[in-house]
């Protein structure tokens, strides 16, 4: 099958797996699009937590970017993480440079753990000069916070930081509902003229890492093959839904999702 898309991924690596540009390509190879990427920093952590992390020097993650799609030009680009505010300015740099308008930025701040992932002057810097690139910008609750400043306690709040996301200039905004104690789970899509709520089911399950990573990859994937930006937000979510319900149950701590849910492998190799 001949891949339907290309798509560029500028994030971290994360050595267990679940989340990070491994749950990027996984994402994108299971959804039929091809992924190339441009590691910003490589994590050293496991389903428990984060021991440490390692940052790649900023102009040799330009330099990525660059030497990458200067050969294989992507369709769409998924940021996640970029910890410092060189990094930011160089992925800024290069973005100038590819002049690609599909861009989804998923603005990790905090692994699943608790670890802290970008430093204060970075989050100045990404709500001052990156956020306005975005085609769509996917907050979980605690990063909605911190880049709002507005405390979320219930759905109406979750209106008033995707409001405030959208006066920083982001086209359009999806913050994930995840983190609130609702029976369901509702995901807020916003822009200046269209407005939904998707609501899912609740799982029961401890194994939830690199759902936000797995979800901002699955809708650029979408996005990059035509659908709509807000269509492409309720395909992700369907596709992450699945591979939380269809999780394989590794790891001692916050275990990571299924990707090859999408996936029936129907070849036999001998």
């Amino acid at each position: 099958m001949k891949p339907k898309s290309k798509i560029l991924i500028i994030a971290g690596s994360d050595s267990s797996g679940g989340a990070g540009i491994q749950a990027d390509i996984k994402t994108i190879t299971s959804l039929g699009s091809y992924a190339l990427t441009a590691i910003t920093a490589v994590t050293v952590q496991n389903t428990i937590g984060v021991k440490s992390v390692v940052t790649i020097p900023p102009n040799e993650i330009k330099n990525q970017i660059i030497y990458s799609a200067s050969d294989i030009k992507p369709d769409a680009i998924k940021i996640g993480m970029l910890h410092s505010k060189l990094v930011i300015k160089k992925v800024i740099e290069s973005l100038k440079i590819l002049k690609i308008k599909k861009l989804i930025l998923d603005p990790v701040m905090v692994a699943k753990g608790g670890a802290r992932l970008i430093d204060k002057e970075a989050i100045k810097f990404l709500k001052k000069n990156l956020i306005h690139q975005a085609s769509l910008v996917t907050p979980n609750i605690p990063e909605a916070e911190v880049l709002t400043g507005i405390k979320i306690n219930n759905k109406e709040d979750m209106i008033l930081a995707a409001n405030k996301l959208l006066n920083f200039g982001a086209k359009n905004v999806l913050i994930k509902g995840g983190h609130l104690n609702t029976k369901n789970v509702e995901d807020i899509f916003l822009s200046k003229s269209d407005y939904k709520i998707f609501i899912s089911q609740r799982y029961d399950t401890k194994n939830s890492h690199g759902t936000g990573c797995t979800l901002s990859s699955a809708i650029t994937t979408f996005f990059s093959c035509g659908k709509s930006i807000k269509k492409a937000c309720e395909l992700g979510i369907k596709y992450v839904n699945s591979a939380i319900l269809t999780n394989p149950k590794y790891g001692k701590g916050h275990g990571p999702i299924n990707h090859l849910n999408s996936i029936e492998i129907n070849k036999k190799f001998r």
